[in-house]
């Protein structure tokens, strides 16, 4: 890189001020964008897992068989919003044809590269700054009815055991030893040392927009509302707040990246899908780590404020408020599976995930343009978000990662 470049990175999630902080780390002038506050979005409500174990897609070979089920059943953490079906097909059509084998792999592979270093990603990222103490050490747990239902899901560990999560398991008395917060219909545990998880995202995002003023970056509260191209090259973002000019652009707005896409000339297969937390304060217990209940699908996160339930998969639009059903489900599995929790207070919230057919975020350059992509991580943002930063400040520089870019390519749709 001959020269600082001056650098407009849109969104404030976890990818944008990552994306932001590497950037101004390297030289460049940045100035980060949003038009709400930094972290408003998924980047707020996430169960705050640091998910390095999270490279199993949800669209897995046997997804053919098993949708319908998950669809119709009152106990599944798969929600469709059906008035959104017209809209969703196209999606969905490309979603069961990844659900292969060989899709599978594809898939895995590239979720493990930009996975299974997460915390030590976020550790670089926030290493002597204000941000670091939001960051804590801690082991994860699966939580199982009992070992059959463990080793029901066998597939799915042998691929986490290739890539060397490979877990110990506990049973019978000594899983309520580990965590009392379980009730009896909990009986195996397997745990995973060695991970890590936010204690509270909001107050993350929001110290990370600090870590970025400290370093000489900038921070505004703008809409951006177009992308000005010059010879097929960004020379502007056109925001409410006025036109602001640079030589690069970043965009990462999550599932609100895909209409400026489309005045990149680029129609990309995003859709919403809704998550849903519980966010419990005051509670009479708490989990010693994090967990994720297999019994309901959904993660507990012990957080500096209090307890926070999070999970279920709707697919729909964003248009719509919550539904009740997603949330009903979580609060039953709480009470079931945690019989002896009380608490103050309950914040219901629900925000969109980027999601993509594939399962795969876009990273790197659109078109030629000198806008650089980086959303739709559907739910495992919060853990990529800090590699996809990284990867991005590299190849905006010229120095591009020794991993392989092609299944996050940015045009590949």
């Amino acid at each position: 890189m001959s020269k600082p470049l001056d650098i407009i990175v849109i969104g404030a999630g976890i990818c944008g001020l990552s994306t932001a902080i590497w950037l101004r780390r390297a030289g460049h002038g940045v100035t980060l964008i949003d038009k709400d506050y930094p972290g408003a979005g998924a980047s707020y409500g996430n169960a705050g897992l640091l998910a390095q174990w999270a490279i199993v897609p949800m669209n897995t070979p046997d997804l053919r068989k098993t949708a319908f089920n998950y669809l119709t059943s009152a106990d599944s953490p798969l929600f469709m919003q059906w008035s959104a079906l017209p809209t969703l097909m196209p999606w969905l059509w490309q979603f069961f044809r990844n659900a292969t084998p060989a899709g599978n792999a594809h898939m895995t592979g590239a979720l493990t590269h930009i996975l299974t270093d997460s915390v030590a990603q976020h550790r670089a990222l926030t290493k002597g700054t204000r941000a670091e103490d939001w960051i804590a050490d801690s082991a994860f747990s699966y939580a199982y009815a009992d070992r059959k239902a463990f080793e029901a899901d066998a597939a799915g560990w042998e691929v986490k055991r290739r890539a060397g999560f490979v877990p110990e398991i506990v049973e019978g008395p000594a899983v309520q030893e580990i965590e009392p917060i379980l009730g009896p219909e909990t009986k195996c545990l397997a745990v995973l040392k060695d991970h890590g998880h936010i204690l509270n995202p909001g107050a993350y995002m929001e110290a990370l927009a600090r870590v970025l003023e400290d370093e000489g970056g900038i921070y505004r509260q703008a809409e951006a509302q177009d992308i000005e191209l010059t010879g097929g090259k960004v020379t502007a973002v056109l925001t409410d707040q006025g036109r602001l000019t640079c030589d690069r652009a970043v965009l990462a707005a999550g599932i609100w990246s895909k209409p400026l896409m489309r005045k990149l000339g680029l129609k990309v297969p995003l859709v919403a899908e809704r998550g849903y937390h519980l966010h419990f304060t005051g509670p009479s217990q708490m989990p010693n780590n994090p967990m994720m209940m297999t019994q309901g699908k959904f993660a507990v996160n012990p957080m500096a404020s209090g307890l926070r339930c999070a999970g279920t998969v709707e697919l729909g639009d964003t248009t719509k408020g919550p539904s009740r059903g997603p949330r009903d489900l979580i609060a039953r599995n709480v009470k079931r599976l945690f019989p002896a929790l009380e608490y103050e207070d309950v914040e219901e919230w629900m925000g969109f995930r980027p999601s993509t057919p594939d399962s795969l975020p876009l990273i790197g350059e659109i078109n030629g343009t000198g806008v650089h992509a980086a959303f739709g991580h559907q739910h495992i943002g919060l853990t990529a978000g800090p590699k996809t930063g990284r990867i991005v400040a590299a190849l905006i520089g010229g120095q591009p990662p020794n991993i392989d870019l092609a299944p996050y390519d940015a045009n590949r749709f």
